[in-house]
């Protein structure tokens, strides 16, 4: 595929799109205390569809206060009083010809109680090393159908605010995540146990979904593999995409990774020590004088250094396009137009997603079109990752500032 190819107009689950090259969703903490998003998310946004990026999956978005993200400022989806902040926003970025679609998240057991008020809850009461945390509730079947019922909700509300569709994230460990991976899912009723059944609640919230909000695109960001043992493998991922599309699922993103496989879905050269220490939870409220005494401890706390580090989902992206029919994105590591060319232009994938490259520079696709750009100068440092627990998106370069 030339490059010309790449930039021509696309479509995705019948969205309209320049280009093949889509923002994947990234946390931006530019919400204010209610989850409301800020027109400083605004600014942001219209940054992307000003560098003209094929579309922009927004940060995740909480369908429900026990679900919370632990990051800073998380949005939130979970009453009808934020649609028309949506909409001014959505509204904007259509003057630009770019579609927004909205992702959806529940958290699970991958938040504290500090931040939502409540007791973790997941599919099993399995403890998450990542997170200072208790014993999270099981969920039961009566929470489980109040949860599909909030994600029922939200795409509702999504909708109404005009995003062009939303994507489920069923990706990195959340609780849709933790539902499908044996790891996390240790039940012996109809939500755990088979593939099928570990399905099941995805299964039911597009089967919800689609009796309020019809054809409404629904795509999902799914994992291909991750760290954990008897976690998530990608001869399941395969059988997992499957079942999407016969529950009418418009696309899929293939990532990896949870959060306690530490940088796997955002790889790196180096460990980001320094911003750890200075941002994370664990260690941002300690003296100098201890921080400095945790840094080995913070060595030894990231010490996976999960190889390759760019393109590193293409092989597993490209076995589930394979299985379905309907189109198939691919993020991680992903940051030089000859890369795009070779994924799409082979056919590996469909589209490509990047998420820490339009930190940097959020116009990189009008720089890459215009040829004044081959690749990102995302050094993947993996600061604004770690940053994120404490304020809003930006690059750091490898530097604390």
């Amino acid at each position: 595929m030339t490059d010309n190819q790449i930039f021509e107009p696309a479509v995705l689950a019948g969205i309209k799109l320049k280009n093949r090259i889509i923002r994947s969703a990234t946390h931006e903490g530019l919400a204010d205390g209610n989850g409301i998003p800020t027109e400083a998310l605004k600014i942001k946004y219209l940054q992307l569809a000003k560098g003209e990026v094929g579309a922009i999956i927004t940060g995740y978005a909480g369908i429900r206060q026990n679900g919370k993200s632990p990051n800073y400022q998380m949005l939130m989806m979970d009453t009808e009083d934020y649609i028309p902040f949506y909409r001014d926003i959505v509204d904007a970025v259509h003057e630009h010809g770019t579609p927004i679609i909205q992702q959806l998240a529940h958290c699970g057991r991958q938040t504290r109680s500090k931040v939502t008020g409540e007791k973790p809850v997941a599919p099993s009461a399995i403890r998450d090393k990542m997170f200072l945390e208790e014993v999270p509730k099981e969920l039961s079947d009566h929470e489980i159908r109040d949860i599909i019922n909030n994600f029922i909700d939200a795409i509702d509300r999504s909708k109404k605010a005009g995003f062009d569709g939303v994507q489920l994230h069923i990706a990195h460990g959340y609780l849709l995540a933790q539902f499908l991976s044996p790891y996390s899912n240790r039940r012996k009723d109809q939500w755990g146990g088979s593939m099928e059944n570990r399905y099941r609640i995805i299964d039911e919230i597009f089967q919800g979904a689609r009796k309020r909000v019809g054809s409404f695109p629904i795509l999902v960001k799914m994992n291909a593999y991750d760290g954990r043992k008897n976690g998530m493998r990608i001869d399941e991922a395969v059988h997992i995409a499957g079942l999407l599309e016969k529950s009418g699922c418009a696309a899929i993103e293939v990532s990896c990774g949870t959060i306690e496989d530490g940088f796997y879905a955002s790889r790196g050269e180096k460990a980001p020590v320094d911003a750890v220490l200075e941002y994370s939870y664990l260690f941002r409220e300690l003296n100098p004088v201890i921080k400095f005494m945790a840094r080995p401890l913070v060595r030894f706390m990231l010490r996976s250094d999960p190889k390759p580090i760019y393109n590193y989902n293409v092989a597993a992206a490209q076995q589930i396009k394979e299985r379905v029919s309907i189109p198939v994105i691919v993020v991680g590591g992903i940051k030089s137009l000859e890369d795009i060319a070779d994924i799409i232009g082979t056919q590996k994938t469909d589209f490509v997603s990047m998420c820490r490259p339009f930190i940097i520079e959020p116009n990189l696709v009008k720089k890459f079109k215009e040829g004044t750009r081959k690749e990102s100068r995302c050094i993947h440092c993996n600061y604004c990752s770690i940053a994120q627990e404490a304020q809003s998106l930006r690059c750091y370069y490898g530097k604390i500032k």
